[in-house]
């Protein structure tokens, strides 16, 4: 059916929630704007008229979309080279949808991101939008065709699952970028015990190079193999450049909420590494260097000023 102008502007005022509901459920930006396209045709297919609350109907069919491509991307994750991360949202993305509780903010970080990979398709839309968006559990027990009882208890497990992986705590914006300033400074110090201070003891540092560019297969884990791992990655040498493809500007910025390092290459985003700090010192690194989940990210990168680089690798 043709819709009418007041039927497309309702879809398009739904957008930026159904994106970010998307993005939170696939952990990619790209299949997230691919669902929202998706339902839009079910949208423009559908007998507009008739449907009494389209904000519900449009989040069920999303969902549901949504729920297909989890299912097939947990036979995708396990042929997948190396680790898998999601791809990066930069600070100001409008898919990064609401941020005004710490639960919000939590819900699109790289970490939750992560573990919600341990959830059952399920529990990740049950938590998804009951934590990020407040849904009633009445509300997703009808997008789900499940028992608000079921639904209580999916999301009581989820989040207990969730919770297991996670005993972070947030801290506070300016303490986190004093932070990545002394990791910036030890990192280039050429010297290991300076990092080995700013970090917990089970400190990791996760790639994901997707077979397309260098990542080590496995996480590196303690303290002291981060810091010997991270000085190496920051210690200007040709191994570096040649890896990097060229001179190299690292900038401070946020992505996915958290504190990160953006790196550029003649205005290309070639890494986006999202720092997890906590008050006992940073806990995680997580860098995304996969080509194909930073093409966003560049875009979005050559359209906003970010002022000078805090360290340039020659």
């Amino acid at each position: 059916m043709v819709l009418t102008g007041n039927q497309i502007d309702l879809f398009e005022a739904s957008m930026p929630r159904l994106k970010a509901i998307a993005y939170r459920l696939l952990g990619s930006a790209s299949d997230a704007e691919d669902a929202v396209q998706d339902t839009f045709l079910r949208w423009q297919s559908a007998d507009v008229d008739r449907i009494e609350v389209p904000e519900a109907w449009l989040t069920k069919v999303l969902t549901n979309l949504c729920l297909n491509q989890l299912t097939s991307a947990r036979a995708r994750r396990e042929t997948y080279v190396g680790q898998w991360l999601p791809e990066p949202l930069l600070a100001g993305d409008p898919m990064l949808g609401p941020a005004n509780t710490v639960e919000q903010r939590e819900s699109v970080s790289f970490a939750v991101l992560a573990l919600m990979e341990r959830l059952s398709p399920n529990e990740r839309v049950v938590y998804v939008l009951r934590e990020a968006f407040g849904y009633p559990h009445r509300r997703i027990a009808e997008i789900l065709d499940i028992t608000e009882a079921s639904g209580q208890q999916i999301f009581h497990r989820a989040k207990k699952h969730i919770a297991d992986g996670r005993t972070r705590t947030e801290i506070d914006e300016a303490a986190a970028r004093r932070i990545v300033d002394e990791f910036l400074t030890a990192a280039t110090s050429g010297r290991t015990e300076p990092l080995v201070r700013l970090l917990t003891a089970d400190a990791v540092a996760i790639g994901d190079g997707g077979g397309k560019v260098p990542a080590r297969t496995r996480p590196f884990e303690g303290a002291v193999a981060v810091a010997k791992f991270m000085r190496s990655l920051f210690t200007p040498n040709q191994a570096a450049r040649n890896l990097l493809g060229g001179s190299a500007e690292i900038h401070v910025s946020y992505a996915n909420g958290l504190p990160a390092l953006v790196v550029t290459v003649d205005g290309r985003v070639i890494g986006v590494m999202c720092l997890e700090i906590t008050a006992d010192g940073i806990a995680a690194f997580r860098n995304q260097a996969n080509p194909d989940k930073l093409e966003r990210a560049t875009r979005q990168w050559a359209a906003t000023d970010h002022g000078e680089p805090a360290l340039c690798i020659n």
